[in-house]
């Protein structure tokens, strides 16, 4: 009599759990399996199409992490298979953390090379609108790991200065504020190209027009919108904060615009005194008529529509109110009268000292 085969008998006679431990200890071959079959398709991968995708991977994340944030963006279609041949190829050891731009349909061994070699990284950097260059300048210093000399010399590149028509010496205003993402590698001065190359692609046809119109140079334009960007708070002021300028201009009047005090005196201070209006510089629209030089920062497209769009109203005068809104006169009698208004209601709604303990 022949005794059942071993492996028979042995099914039969163990218990469900240990046949579901045999099972699951299969896995690893099964996902290995998938992993050769999958990489000797993927490794060539196909066609990389669609637009790129941003991923993160955090410092101290695990390749496996790393390979599910590549399956969420659709970089890879198989993140376990993926993590598996990774391991099988022994590249999943290194993992270099960071923001990287990646396109779908790039093949596993390609993935492979950006995760392990910090190919596709991309420094993320957010520059908002109405910043100057004196902001900008350290934070793309240290987004592209580069000296802040070297920004600042990118920033007087005579070449860039001729292609916008800017006259100040510098490319202030004309680093159009936007996110950017810049390769791994980047020079200060390719970045500072490529916000010059958006500020082309922002500027649009129309304004050429409306500032021929107006009697305007491009330069102009985006000196009048900065300081239109640092005043409103509103966006429909805009327009009226440019007609106030516009009209104050026609007539020969100082534009008296703080935010140009504030760029004189180089720094910024929580409000203009008088004795900040003292400030020697061609930038004090109190002491010189007409517009300063050039910009004192970056307009946004908002502002830069109402620099050649300005509302048909007559003001020449305008206060801030504490919640951001501005009062607009036409008189030096009316404003003041809105100013003392303004500052009565300030003063009103002020919270009561605490008494002495």
């Amino acid at each position: 009599m022949h005794s059942p085969p071993p492996c028979c008998c042995n099914m039969r006679s163990r218990s469900p759990a240990d046949r579901h431990r045999m099972a699951a200890a299969r896995l690893p071959a099964l996902a290995i399996a998938m992993a050769i079959a999958g990489g000797m398709a993927a490794a060539c991968g196909g066609e990389p199409h669609g637009v790129p995708a941003h991923v993160v991977i955090p410092i101290g994340a695990s390749f496996r992490a790393a390979a599910d944030s590549l399956g969420r963006a659709g970089i890879v279609e198989w993140p376990r298979a993926f993590s598996v041949y990774a391991s099988l190829t022994h590249r999943d050891r290194v993992l270099k953390a960071g923001t990287y731009l990646l396109q779908r349909g790039i093949s596993w061994s390609q993935a492979l090379d950006a995760l392990t070699r910090g190919k596709g990284l991309v420094h993320t950097i957010t520059i908002p609108e109405g910043w100057n260059l004196a902001e900008m300048v350290p934070a793309l210093s240290h987004a592209l790991l580069v000296p802040p000399e070297s920004v600042e010399a990118a920033a007087r590149d005579t070449a860039l200065l001729s292609r916008v028509s800017a006259t100040s010496g510098t490319l202030e205003g004309f680093l159009f504020p936007d996110t950017y993402s810049f390769p791994d590698g980047t020079t200060a001065r390719a970045a500072i190209g490529e916000m010059v190359h958006e500020f082309e692609r922002e500027w649009k046809p129309q304004w050429d027009e409306e500032r021929a119109a107006l009697g305007m140079s491009r330069n102009d334009v985006v000196t009048l919108a900065s300081i239109i960007e640092k005043e409103a708070r509103l966006s429909e002021e805009r327009p009226v904060i440019s007609a106030v300028y516009h009209n104050r201009l026609r007539l020969g009047m100082p534009l008296q615009a703080d935010p140009t005090i504030q760029y004189a005196l180089g720094h910024h201070v929580g409000r203009v005194t008088f004795k900040d209006l003292d400030v020697v510089s061609p930038y004090n629209t109190y002491r010189h008529p007409g517009l300063p030089p050039g910009p004192i920062g970056s307009p946004g497209t908002a502002s830069l529509d109402a620099a050649v769009a300005p509302a048909d109203v007559p003001y020449l005068y305008f206060v801030a109110a504490p919640d951001g809104h501005h009062e607009f006169r036409t008189t030096f009698a009316e404003h003041t009268e809105a100013r003392h208004e303004l500052q009565h209601k300030t003063a009103k709604h002020k919270p009561a000292p605490s008494p002495p303990s």
